[in-house]
């Protein structure tokens, strides 16, 4: 059964093995079919499946000196959801970028899917700000006001 306390050490963990830049440490609080969704026109798309997350965060420590932190949570047991707001450092280009995470845990407390938001200006000319490859539609979200 899934506790919030859990549930915050869980990400808390997770975000520890991606400041270590190993992708088999990275890949182990994930569900085999893991996706972690970015904003549509990130550089990431979506990552399909444990092994693609983990590789792209080691990935992003080893070419851009990437460090995470978890800087506020909220978790619901019940549903198994939580959101946490995070800070990105990428050391090795001065750059900082701060946003938010959805999580889906399962029952018996793997990462399911996360969906990343980030702290970003609208961009002229896009007429739809959202998250690449997330089915809106298909999850009940209105599409219209």
């Amino acid at each position: 059964m899934l506790t919030k306390a859990f549930m915050e050490q869980t990400i808390r963990d997770y975000f520890s093995a991606c400041n270590t830049g190993d992708s088999q440490a990275i890949q182990k609080f994930f569900t085999a079919d893991g996706t972690h969704y970015f904003p549509e026109g990130s550089p990431f798309g979506a990552l399909r499946g444990s092994q693609a997350i983990g590789d792209c965060w080691a990935k992003c420590v080893a070419e851009l000196g990437s460090f995470w932190t978890v800087d506020n949570f909220v978790g619901d047991p019940d549903s198994g959801k939580a959101v946490i707001e995070w800070t990105h450092f990428k050391k090795k280009v001065g750059q900082i970028l701060r946003g938010d995470e959805w999580y889906q845990f399962t029952s018996d407390g793997k990462i399911q899917e996360i969906r990343a938001y980030y702290a970003c200006p609208t961009h002229q000319g896009v007429s739809h700000h959202r998250i690449g490859g997330l089915d809106y539609e298909g999850r009940g979200y209105p599409m219209n006001p």
